[in-house]
């Protein structure tokens, strides 16, 4: 991830060429489980009571929430997006994932990651690094941004009654990938929590790196 300062004219896809290799990182790690390893969950650990399969789901749908719910009306001012169901898949009543109804099986969840993924690379390829650095979006305060703004350098502020956070878009694009990494760290501590080995090299950056979170074992 690019800290160093960039053009603002300059593509906004030059502050993060992580995504790039994204998609692969994750899909890597859910090859060939079972069901059984897939749905795998444990009440021991608040990391623990979400399934491979429902972590997987939540990654996919977060990209959506971000870029078209949260973000859409500056992002894609004309509904230009090409994304048909975007309640199915970014306000379900499944929580904070793709509706489990339509988006259960492992090759549909990821198709949906896949797609998420090019959707923020084009708005990274289509929009420069001034227009993401000028605009921003809310989200309410909790005690867990206090923690996860720790990993951002910059591009976050706080409301004056201290009840929001206010993102840059630069920010908001760096969430999603800190939101991706921990997820995809949380996946491997199930698959070790099954015995089983993981594939991919997490990159040691995003929310699970920061000092006081949780990154306990089973």
């Amino acid at each position: 991830m690019t800290q160093q300062h960039t053009a603002d004219d300059l593509p906004a896809s030059a502050l993060f060429p992580e995504f790039d290799t994204l998609y692969d990182l994750i899909a890597n790690e859910a090859q060939g489980l079972t069901d059984a390893q897939l749905d795998w969950t444990s009440d021991e650990y608040a990391w623990a009571e979400w399934s491979i399969r429902n972590q997987l789901s939540h990654m996919a749908s977060l990209l959506y929430r971000w870029l078209i719910l949260r973000c859409g009306d500056n992002l894609f001012p004309d509904g230009d997006h090409g994304i048909a169901d975007v309640q199915s898949i970014a306000d379900s009543h499944s929580d904070r994932r793709l509706d489990d109804d339509k988006y259960w099986e492992i090759p549909v969840i990821l198709g949906m990651l896949d797609e998420g993924i090019r959707l923020a690379q084009q708005v990274l390829s289509e929009r420069t690094v001034g227009f993401m650095q000028s605009h921003s979006v809310t989200s309410e305060a909790s005690a867990s941004w206090d923690l996860m703004l720790q990993a951002h350098p910059e591009g976050i502020s706080i409301s004056e009654d201290g009840t929001q956070r206010i993102m840059r878009y630069d920010a908001m694009v760096r969430h999603i990938y800190f939101e991706e990494t921990t997820h995809l760290f949380n996946i491997q501590r199930l698959k070790r929590a099954q015995g089983l080995p993981t594939v991919s090299e997490v990159p040691k950056v995003g929310y699970w790196a920061v000092e006081g979170w949780d990154v306990s074992e089973a």
